[in-house]
């Protein structure tokens, strides 16, 4: 919700018009980023002609400051509710930025790749705001992500595997 979404729009502006369609997964109580993201979409199709997207929801799998013991039961049943949309989607690429969100979509997407379904490419970029450790997001999907992307040089020697680009966003 937000920054995390204004992030994922700035790197989105990057892409070429054969990054098409993009799917969005939001959160189903996120309220705000679903105009923020019609509004580049539509500013993007002023460029674009064939610009294509979708907007799918998902549960939350962790709201803020719920309990972990609990968000380990909304994450699992996110995780059953995401596999149906990712087989759907067959994404080869998954971009994403941090928010809670987006594990359940990649790790759903890791299992399709295990039972050889759909081999997806999961590309996660750590929000600039994590300057000296990852976020929750980030400290799961560092073992799932083929590139996992720091902006911080503290980041990239704590994290080998890490790919540090400098500032992105």
């Amino acid at each position: 919700t937000g920054g995390h979404t204004t992030e994922i729009l700035r790197l989105l502006t990057c892409l070429s018009e054969s990054y098409s369609p993009r799917h969005y997964v939001l959160a189903d109580s996120d309220k705000m980023s679903e105009a923020k993201i019609r509004s580049f979409e539509q500013k993007r199709a002023e460029t674009y002609s064939k610009s294509q997207f979708t907007l799918d929801r998902i549960p939350r799998s962790r709201e803020v400051r719920q309990s972990w013991i609990s968000s380990v039961v909304t994450t699992l049943y996110s995780i059953l509710y995401s596999l149906p949309l990712t087989y759907k989607r067959k994404p080869d690429l998954i971009l994403c930025n941090g928010p809670g969100t987006c594990v359940p979509v990649c790790l759903s997407a890791f299992l399709l790749g295990l039972l050889r379904i759909k081999r997806t490419i999961i590309v996660y970029v750590e929000s600039i705001c994590r300057v000296e450790t990852l976020s929750l997001s980030g400290k799961i999907l560092y073992y799932f992500s083929d590139y996992f992307i720091v902006q911080w040089p503290d980041l990239k020697k704590k994290y080998p595997k890490s790919v540090y680009l400098g500032r992105i966003v």
